[in-house]
């Protein structure tokens, strides 16, 4: 199996469909194990038995178990948070802030795929293989980006001046997480309110400046 040949009218090599569904097969068991199961549901006799495929099958797509599992928790953490445009900062901040602490309560999955990766192989020799980096990569969109262009722009400036991102990022979603790791009960849109009123208000720069 491999990676057909480019066609002749110049197009890229195309993928081998045999390989496309036993991948699919695996992360669909994995993904499948890793809902039901939690992270230690899914080894690699579990995920080969549920999709009903051979062990050297999972090795040519996957160097370790530790690469199919992030494979899997890619899959199931949502999309970046959309926020509408328009208003201003505090209105978008706020917005954004209790968009995310749903997201947090409703589908925990980003927070889990953080733990486990904070506390084990994202720290490791596996830290930078692919499947690793793309998690890491889908978790910090999903937590940046929309932040980031709020930041950006001219009012956010004109109002905080320069500011470290990865601090706000902290600052503000933060105590979000911090709830959801100790099981306190879930921050509201008051409370998310609270959160950016109170970062405003140590941010702001003095008038004058």
């Amino acid at each position: 199996m491999g990676e057909q040949p480019a066609a002749a009218s110049g197009a890229g090599p195309r993928e081998d469909p045999r390989r496309v569904r036993s991948r699919a097969r695996l992360l669909d068991a994995a993904t499948t194990l890793l809902v039901k199961g939690g992270t230690e549901a899914v080894t690699i006799d579990a995920v080969t038995r549920a999709a009903k495929v051979a062990r050297a099958t999972l090795y040519r797509h996957f160097d370790s178990g530790t690469e199919l599992l992030a494979a899997a928790f890619g899959r199931l953490v949502p999309p970046v948070a959309v926020v509408a445009e328009g208003g201003d900062l505090r209105e978008q901040l706020v917005s954004l802030l209790t968009a995310q602490a749903k997201l947090i309560e409703e589908a925990p999955m980003q927070l889990t795929a953080m733990c486990w990766l904070g506390m084990g192989p994202g720290l490791g020799d596996n830290a930078d293989r692919p499947e690793l980096r793309s998690l890491r990569r889908h978790i910090a969109e999903q937590y940046r980006l929309p932040f980031d262009r709020i930041l950006a722009g001219p009012a956010a400036r004109e109002l905080l001046g320069d500011m470290d991102p990865d601090l706000v990022l902290a600052q503000l979603v933060g105590p979000v997480v911090f709830t959801r790791l100790a099981t306190l009960p879930p921050l509201g849109p008051d409370a998310c309110a609270r959160i950016v009123d109170d970062f405003l208000r140590a941010r702001a720069l003095p008038e004058g400046d």
